[in-house]
């Protein structure tokens, strides 16, 4: 009897439970104001559904870039997103580079209606060297029960010139909101950052790997965005990063187990989940209130695409796309130059064959960028086509012909630039064209530069489709080799 007592009591032991708890972490990304479903995939009532479905104690998380990218948030400078944002019900959002789209006296008044934490430790403004009132460099939650704290890094590289506000160095900020988060003992600890682990992975921006390397004591997942890409589960020296796409498409979901008599994070994953509409549901008041932003009249056909205008590559070893390709050549024969330069990341969706209405337009480049010409010596065009092709193509050309190989460590090597067959001389000057962001490059300060007419990079892609179907021109300008 007393072995069989002592058997059921070892059973019970090696049976029960580790006790612990679950912590949620909801995160998006580079939303660029997609409010709606796109063929029944994204928009905020989406993610509204299936954050309110979750049993486990959660936060909702965004890595910026979410005030400007469509009509409804260019007509509202970005007022309609945060006003979504707070009905969803985010926690927390960092600061991207598109927050300042609307310069300096836009970005204030945005972020003070935010009903969730702004977070940027690393932003400053001029005046005081301190945080703006509107902002914190960190915020420590109680999720549950648990201490859940989250830093926030904001993107150093403003859309629009800034006077009133600087960057401080990112590591610093998050070494200074560390130290002084020492006190609070979070069980959990994410940093919440608009730049990307791509850059990391290429030597680009290694302060993103450097988070984990030098604080993964005390960090526990680094949430990015600005690149438009996704990671999951990526782990660097226990720290965990995780990106979720663009444009309100995926979700991902951390999902972290504490134990509950140390306060420690046990595990620790992520997930990518589709915010598929068949699948999360939709939430109704969210929806009533972005259909009450929709611009209806810019459903209006303008124009037909007579093929599929792909912003993505479309052959092995090519990096350029047929849009972009397209744009560029309308950019060139618009500025009468040798060359020009259209930045890829400017064209934020595809076209597919069929009409084209006014807001696939907007949707399609939403900035005002005018026309640039500026005379460009060989070596500079060299270096800015080196530069531009790691860690994703950032920049495709009409007039040029390129080519190039990878080292191991994905740097350029081999690269060859021909313009009408011939080899681009270092010493000689060209005439170059390009729109008014990319002509803001640190590497063409010294270019001159001129004006090339009133046309903004969507007004002339809305002309081209007034006069008739556009096709495609033929890929195959950039080449890996």
């Amino acid at each position: 009897m007393l072995k069989k007592l002592l058997s059921l009591a070892l059973l019970l032991c090696v049976l029960a439970p580790v006790w612990g708890k679950t912590v949620v972490l909801y995160h998006t990304s580079d939303a660029h104001g997609f409010f709606y479903p796109q063929k029944g995939i994204g928009g905020y009532a989406a993610l509204a559904a299936l954050t309110g479905q979750e049993k486990d104690p959660h936060l909702l998380l965004d890595s910026g870039d979410f005030a400007n990218g469509t009509a409804e948030t260019k007509k509202t400078k970005g007022f309609a997103a945060v006003e979504l944002m707070n009905v969803v019900g985010y926690n927390a959002a960092t600061v991207g580079n598109h927050e300042f789209d609307f310069r300096d006296e836009g970005l204030a008044p945005l972020l003070k209606k935010a009903n969730f934490a702004v977070l940027a430790a690393n932003l400053r403004e001029q005046k005081t060297d301190k945080l703006p009132s509107w902002a914190k460099a960190y915020e420590v939650f109680d999720v549950g029960g648990t201490k859940v704290a989250v830093i926030g890094l904001a993107n150093r590289h403003p859309t629009q010139d800034t006077k009133e506000y600087y960057f401080t160095k990112p590591l610093f900020a998050l070494e200074s909101a560390l130290a002084q988060l020492e006190k609070e003992q979070p069980s959990l600890v994410a940093v919440l950052v608009h730049d990307s682990l791509v850059d990391y992975k290429n030597g680009i921006l290694p302060y993103m790997g450097d988070i984990a390397q030098k604080y993964g004591d005390k960090v526990h997942v680094v949430l990015g965005g600005h690149a438009h890409k996704i990671f999951q589960n990526e782990f660097i020296n226990g720290v965990l990063y995780a990106e979720s796409g663009y444009h309100l498409t995926n979700v991902t979901k951390v999902t972290a187990d504490i134990d509950d008599k140390t306060g420690k994070v046990r595990k620790i994953s992520s997930q990518l989940i589709a915010l598929d509409v068949e699948k999360t549901g939709s939430d109704k008041t969210v929806e009533q209130l972005a259909d009450s932003f929709k611009e209806v009249a810019l459903e209006e056909i303008i124009g037909q695409a007579g093929a599929d205008l792909s912003k993505f590559p479309v052959a092995k070893n090519e990096k350029d796309s047929p849009l972009d390709d397209w744009i560029s050549d309308l950019g060139r024969q618009y500025t009468k130059t040798d060359i020009f330069i259209h930045n890829t990341g400017g064209t934020r969706i595809s076209l597919e064959k069929g009409p084209v209405t006014k807001r696939m337009l907007i949707d399609l480049f939403p900035f005002e960028d005018k026309m640039v010409t500026m005379e460009v010596s060989g070596l500079t065009l060299k270096n800015f086509i080196r530069a531009g092709l790691v860690p994703w193509n950032k920049y495709v050309y009409s007039g040029l012909q390129i080519s190039y190989a990878l080292t191991k460590k994905g740097r350029v090597k081999n690269l060859e630039v021909l313009l009408n067959g011939k080899a681009i001389e270092n010493h000689k000057m060209y005439r170059v064209g390009t729109n008014s962001y990319v002509a803001k490059q640190k590497v063409f300060k010294k270019s001159e530069k001129q004006s090339s007419g009133e046309k903004s990079v969507r007004q002339l892609v809305a002309k081209s489709f007034a006069t008739g179907p556009v096709f495609p021109p033929k890929t195959g300008r950039i080449i890996l080799k």
